[in-house]
């Protein structure tokens, strides 16, 4: 073997060791790494804390601010599209686009020239059922008279009943005389007492009374006759009174129905106008002059002067959000300026409880998301609010009272 190859041992002197310094070395030792441990440890156990302090009791604490503040906010207002109830062509637009209008201004006019002659027809209408009325009226009244001179002659044929009875119970009584003659007269003649003459004579007084009261009696049974006929004349002519009455209720529901269609007609004819329905700014047109539209066709939309700020707060921000509490508004189209309101309303479901889709939790997908719950809030300056464009976004901040 080389003497590069044989190992060689080390010949430096190892150190003493001190007996005080060994002691304590390993006495240090323990502490040390308890330390190290521990450490770590108790930051992992208070991060711990921190973190369940914060979950457990962070609602409240967010609740509990006496500001609360969102951006997801706007400007809002009314917004109506205006539309037309009855077809038509359109005659004019009188607006502009984004114009300010005025309460009862016109806006839309279509062509109103069927819807005219529909009126004065309805009209003619009802001056018909008038008409018929009147006339129905007047009958009434002739029928009235008609009654009056069937009683009349009810009256006039009890006179005449009465003047025959009287009459046949005189002539009764002359026949008897003249009977009684006639028997005296023969007895004589007879006992040629008496003359041929003067017998003819009573037996030509029997028959000439006999002959009347025939007559007499005749005429009591034509007094009855018409008695009878006047009777019936009165109850014919109280029963086409009675028919002339129902013709009269049934007239006045038809002049009812007619002035419901003039009503009607004329409704259509104020359809045929679009009006401004209060103060405030139209959009867009969407029609034109000699455009046919039916009914339902959108015009033009209108927006009112009145604006507010609708404010989705989250629903651990309302705790202790009221109607009434005091709220400031700072609107990035004005930076730097703050607008006074305070809380009007406070919806009574979140917002998406009135989405097209509002979501359902019993599908069993529920995934817990903080919901936004929208609050209203007016401003206090309205001139300014009514200078404000829909949409514009807005931070608001509700200062609350408790």
């Amino acid at each position: 073997m080389s003497a590069s190859t044989i190992p060689v041992e080390s010949t430096a002197p190892e150190p003493k060791p001190d007996p005080s310094g060994k002691e304590q070395s390993a006495a240090s030792q323990p502490s040390l790494r308890w330390r190290t441990l521990v450490t770590p440890f108790l930051v992992m156990l208070l991060a711990l804390a921190v973190l369940v302090t914060l979950t457990r009791n962070w609602n409240s604490w967010e609740g509990g601010h006496v500001e609360q503040v969102t951006d997801d906010a706007c400007v809002r207002g009314d917004l109506t599209p205006l539309s037309t109830k009855v077809a038509g062509i359109v005659r004019s637009v009188d607006v502009s686009d984004y114009q300010q209008v005025h309460k009862g201004e016109l806006l839309v006019q279509l062509e109103d020239s069927d819807y005219r002659a529909q009126v004065a027809q309805a009209r003619a209408a009802v001056e018909a059922a008038r008409a018929a009325i009147e006339n129905n009226l007047r009958e009434r009244q002739l029928q009235d008279a008609r009654v009056q001179r069937a009683i009349a002659g009810i009256d006039l044929a009890k006179a005449q009943m009465a003047a025959a009875q009287a009459g046949k119970e005189a002539v009764g009584a002359e026949l008897v005389r003249a009977r009684a003659e006639r028997t005296r007269q023969e007895g004589l003649y007879q006992a040629q007492s008496t003359t041929q003459q003067t017998l003819e004579q009573a037996v030509a007084d029997e028959e000439q009374l006999a002959a009347e009261a025939t007559s007499r009696d005749a005429d009591l049974a034509q007094a009855r006759a018409m008695l009878r006929s006047s009777e019936l004349a009165v109850e014919a002519e109280r029963r086409q009174k009675t028919v002339l009455e129902s013709q009269e209720a049934q007239l006045a529901a038809d002049l009812r129905a007619k002035e419901a269609d003039l009503i009607v007609a004329e409704v259509n004819l104020g359809y045929s106008r679009i009006y401004a329905p209060a103060d405030g700014n139209v959009g867009e047109r969407r029609v034109h002059a000699g455009q046919l539209v039916s009914p339902g066709t959108e015009v033009i939309p209108f927006i009112d002067r009145m604006r507010w700020v609708q404010a989705n707060y989250k629903e651990t921000q309302l705790t202790n959000v009221r109607v009434g509490d005091a709220a400031e508004i700072r609107i990035d189209e004005f930076p730097g300026q703050v607008i006074r309101g305070k809380v009007v309303e406070i919806a009574p479901a979140s917002g998406s409880q009135f989405a097209l889709l509002p979501p359902d939790n019993a599908t069993g997908n529920f995934t817990k998301v903080v919901q936004r719950i929208p609050v209203k809030i007016a401003l206090d300056d309205p001139g300014f609010a009514s200078k404000l464009r829909l949409g514009l976004s807005v931070t608001a901040t509700v200062r609350t009272k408790r």
